[in-house]
């Protein structure tokens, strides 16, 4: 593939197409934000899985620039082809493997297959055969074939009991437009589904195969990412379908925290607050909210690498846990303060096609979709021709580090 001019084509929250160059400015601009670990011997190991994208990507960079970790990012990406470049995620953790600097290896393939199980625990075994301190597993995904029984379920994003109309932002036309829907209720079914590929299943599957293999450290602990989110929001996702899969994930926690407790071992669900990412813009309503929820807070709206900051720093004990009455590790305070939503749910109540540019910053929110694909990314060239086939990052072997 030849260089050329790679500009933002697509529908909607939908581009086709990757800038390799703003990905890769993106994990430099994320990287800054964090404070660099002290000079010393090398960093706790972790397995991070959904390393490229979101939350898992902010937790990767995090660890590796504010704790000198160690281990293995896995994620699943697309290369590039002659018609189309990689997806974002590929030109990220290219990026993010120069700033690991050989210390932390990334593996492509898709998490839920048990021959990604064995290639990961593989290289592991390899590289750190003393085991894993931490367990980030940060996976949004739409399908998940079951590895017992071959059956592929796909998620849905609807609200369970009764349908739910709500106001969310089109993206489809030239400017955003604010408009109401409607969505039906989910089948027992497709719940069912949502569980299967959302919730805990797979976390539990992971740290059965690293005990298995004899991979989880003394103190070992495991955090699966999540959300809770507004009121103005819970319809669709806490007690909707997503919701039912989240709480199959904090019953899992409860159950892995349990069988891990004997050996000084630990699992959390850890409650982030409010992101654009490509996950978060699929959900009805989320886009609408986030862009009121940037709009009251602005430059105070607090990053995915900044609450990155403030996991890895109270896993390590470097700050106390925050725990709620649930035992949920809360990093989304910012977010649900009394104050911030009140005026939140004073915007969406005043909301109309015709005063939602004043109440939403919707402006940002386009800003930071174009940004999950390398675009609007400051200090990037983009009328320059860049080159869209690049290599993944290889594995060092133990001996290499």
């Amino acid at each position: 593939m030849t260089e050329r001019i790679i500009a933002p084509r697509g529908r909607g929250f939908l581009l086709f197409d990757s800038h390799p160059g703003g990905c890769a400015r993106i994990v430099q601009d994320m990287r800054d934000q964090v404070a660099p670990a002290a000079a010393g011997g090398a960093g706790p190991t972790a397995l991070i899985i959904g390393s490229s994208a979101g939350y898992g990507l902010a937790a990767t960079v995090a660890g590796l620039r504010g704790h000198g970790i160690q281990g293995v990012g896995l994620c699943f990406e697309r290369p590039p082809t002659e018609r189309r470049t990689a997806t974002a995620g590929w030109y990220r953790t290219i990026a993010t493997a120069e700033l690991a600097a050989g210390g932390f290896s990334f593996v492509n393939g898709d998490a839920f297959t048990e021959d990604t199980k064995q290639q990961v625990l593989d290289l592991l075994s390899e590289r750190f055969p003393g085991g894993v301190d931490y367990l980030i597993y940060s996976v949004a995904a739409p399908r998940r074939t079951d590895p017992v029984s071959g059956e592929t379920h796909q998620s849905a994003l609807k609200p369970v009991g009764e349908g739910y109309g709500t106001k969310t932002l089109d993206f489809s036309g030239d400017v955003p437009a604010l408009k109401d829907i409607w969505i039906d209720p989910a089948t027992d079914a497709e719940q069912a589904d949502t569980i299967k590929v959302m919730g805990g299943e797979d976390w539990a599957l992971w740290v059965a195969a690293l005990a298995g293999r004899r991979l989880l450290r003394p103190g070992f602990t495991t955090v699966a990412l999540s959300y809770l989110g507004s009121h103005l929001t819970s319809r669709i996702y806490r007690q909707g379908t997503i919701g039912a899969a989240k709480a199959h994930l904090e019953d899992t926690a409860l159950k892995l925290n349990g069988e891990l407790q004997p050996a000084g071992g630990r699992a959390l669900t850890s409650v982030n607050g409010a992101a654009v990412t490509q996950a978060s813009t699929a959900i009805p309503g989320i886009a609408l909210y986030t862009s009121l929820l940037r709009g009251v807070l602005g430059e105070a709206m607090r990053s995915p690498v900044e609450q990155s900051v403030d996991l890895w720093d109270q896993l390590t004990g470097a700050q106390d846990l925050r725990l709620d009455e649930e035992g949920r590790l809360r990093l989304d305070e910012w977010e649900l303060n009394a104050s911030v939503q009140e005026q939140v749910t004073e915007r969406w109540r005043r909301a109309t096609p015709d005063s939602i540019g004043e109440l939403a910053d919707i402006g940002w929110f386009s800003g930071e979709v174009r940004r999950l694909y390398g675009f609007d990314v400051a200090g990037v060239d983009y009328t320059a021709p860049c080159e869209p086939d690049l290599p993944w990052p290889p594995a060092r072997s133990r001996r290499e580090k």
